[in-house]
């Protein structure tokens, strides 16, 4: 078959579908994922990665950061639903664009869902979903933009919220992607029911053990497991990262993947204050935000495939994206998340109960001496690595990919 998977956003949204690129590759399948075009790189070993148009979540990330202190700062709110529409207007151009109209399925990440069916509808192409979060109401949890709480029907309720927000937040780009295709025009909170009624399938891209299948979800929704970025074979670290590795007890990972929170100076000087409080070694991941850690117990480094690195570090703090979150929990290793903004604070409360971290430390109550606390927590109580690797072991055991293969290959498309 010939499988396009388009998927929109940053790293953490963008690397789990190589690796279910190259499965698909592997069933001899002839796959492209399509992304922005800062992921060209992540074409390799017979996968190709074609280009969606330039990155529109730049703006949008900023405007997050500048809706943290909306008490301080006038219409930083609507600042933020403006770069939001901005971005899905963007993604317009970029989907007419992309889409191959002689494919054979095309199957679509959260963001590019919306847009993404209409356009396959459009050409009578089949379409699944491939989502990393759920966005299905539930009474199992809440949606993945709030707090986690206990399961209830205020879940359900707030989810429908939710999704009502985002719904509106296309419908500038909805309303141009219709005309663009002489379509009449049909709202997201239509077409949003219209998947639901026509159990259009989803197949979610984490794990069971992680987040269980709600009992009363519809038919047609999967939680497969995770599908986790490929990795060329033969990668060997970099030799200052081999050198330091070698040259005393594992150290601890600290990266914010696509998140620039606030001054990064700042958070350099918070971050090697809090390894030395904790008295732990350090590799910081310069990221996005462009952090810069150097002394005697630190080193940063650039882009590293988590799969590679984390299963060789004591414990990680990080944002709590979906990516980073699941690389942790593979690796077998406790988390000290640092949840920014959307989903992060949902992930983070699922490491907390599943015993992997003593708890988040938010990005606005961040200080040396909070992450220092968490930091001696993981890496001395033995709880938290047993149970790790427990999960480690159960994640293992699963094969999230080969799910979806297994839904294309059945499936009389």
């Amino acid at each position: 078959m010939r499988i396009q998977i388009i998927t929109a956003g940053t790293t953490g949204s963008v690397a789990p579908y190589t690796g279910l690129g190259h499965r698909l590759l592997a069933e001899g399948h002839d796959v492209e994922v399509v992304a922005h075009a800062r992921f060209a790189e992540l074409s390799c070993c017979g996968l190709r990665v074609s280009s969606l148009g330039d990155d529109p979540f730049e703006e949008l990330l900023a405007a997050h950061r500048g809706s943290r202190g909306a008490a301080r700062v006038p219409g930083a709110l609507a600042g933020l639903a403006a770069a939001t529409r901005r971005a899905a207007l963007e993604l317009v151009d970029g989907l007419l664009g992309a889409v191959d109209t002689k494919a054979d399925l095309v199957l679509l990440s959260t963001l590019a869902a919306p847009l993404g069916r209409v356009v396959t509808r459009y050409h009578g192409i089949p379409s699944m979903g491939v989502f990393l979060q759920p966005d299905v109401p539930t009474m199992a949890f809440p949606p993945c933009t709030s707090a986690w709480r206990p399961p209830g029907r205020a879940n359900r309720l707030k989810a429908r919220l939710a999704n009502g927000v985002m719904d509106a937040l296309y419908g500038a780009a909805l309303r141009e992607l219709h005309a663009r295709l002489g379509l009449a025009h049909r709202g997201g909170g239509r077409l949003r029911a219209e998947r639901e009624r026509s159990r259009w399938p989803i197949w979610h891209g984490f794990s069971p053990t992680v987040v269980p299948r709600p009992a009363d979800w519809r038919p047609g929704l999967h939680v497969a497991g995770y599908w986790w970025p490929h990795e060329c074979a033969g990668w060997e670290p970099p030799p200052l990262v081999a050198d330091f590795l070698a040259s005393g007890p594992p150290p601890v990972f600290v990266g914010f993947g696509s998140m620039v929170p606030g001054d990064p100076g700042r958070l350099a000087e918070v971050t090697a204050e809090a390894l030395r409080l904790a008295g732990v070694r350090g590799i910081v991941q310069a990221g996005w935000a462009g952090l810069s850690v150097v002394g005697d117990d630190v080193i940063t480094v650039g882009p590293l495939p988590h799969g590679r690195l984390f299963p060789r570090v004591a414990a990680v703090v990080h944002h709590a994206g979906a990516g980073t979150t699941a690389a942790g929990l593979r690796a077998g290793v406790p988390a000290v998340p640092v949840p920014v903004l959307t989903d992060q604070p949902w992930w983070a409360a699922r490491l907390a109960a599943l015993g992997v971290s003593p708890g988040a430390v938010p990005f606005a109550e961040l200080t040396p001496e909070r992450l220092a606390a968490g930091l001696r927590r993981v890496t001395s109580d033995p709880r938290y690595v047993r149970r790790a690797i427990e999960l480690a072991g159960r994640l293992g055991r699963e094969d999230g990919a080969g799910a979806v293969v297994r839904a294309v290959a059945e499936t009389a498309w």
